[in-house]
């Protein structure tokens, strides 16, 4: 199974990405967990932005596999317990071959995105920085599994 976490952005701080390696080497080989990253779109003084959420979300879908189970990261979405997120997680491994995790860029998500999104998931209510997501997303991918797998990791 491939897990896509699709994010605008790109050349983030070295953290992130080592953040991010570390649990995505953690998980098995039948879980590849990648990272897709766009670019942002050009925002200008004058507050183009609405053409770069737009030009952000085609990006992002033009990255998407067909018939990918495909989630919008969203500070409106539905926040999942790490068991709960584990019972996803195993859905996905049993329905699923590809499943996309979108994450927008600083102005959120394209309207288009969302649409395609079958699913609306918050990690919290407080805003966080994009690196970060990346980092906590993969964190939480890694618990999910690790839940499934019976492993301590988790304490609950």
């Amino acid at each position: 199974m491939v897990i896509s976490i699709l994010a605008v952005g790109t050349r983030m701080q070295s953290w992130v990405y080592e953040g991010f390696d570390v649990y995505q080497s953690r998980l098995p080989r039948h879980i590849d967990l990648q990272l897709i990253e766009v670019p942002a779109g050009t925002r200008t003084a004058r507050g183009n932005v609405a053409g770069a959420i737009e030009k952000e979300g085609e990006q992002l879908l033009r990255r998407l596999k067909p018939g990918a189970v495909t989630i919008a990261l969203d500070e409106a979405g539905r926040q999942w317990r790490s068991r709960e997120l584990a019972v996803q997680l195993q859905s996905w491994l049993d329905d699923s071959s590809h499943v996309a995790l979108m994450i927008g860029g600083p102005d959120g998500l394209s309207e288009g995105c969302r649409r395609l999104a079958s699913q609306s998931w918050s990690l919290s209510r407080l805003t966080l920085p994009h690196g970060l997501v990346r980092v906590v997303l993969a964190e939480q991918i890694y618990r999910a599994w690790t839940i499934l797998q019976g492993h301590p990791y988790h304490r609950s």
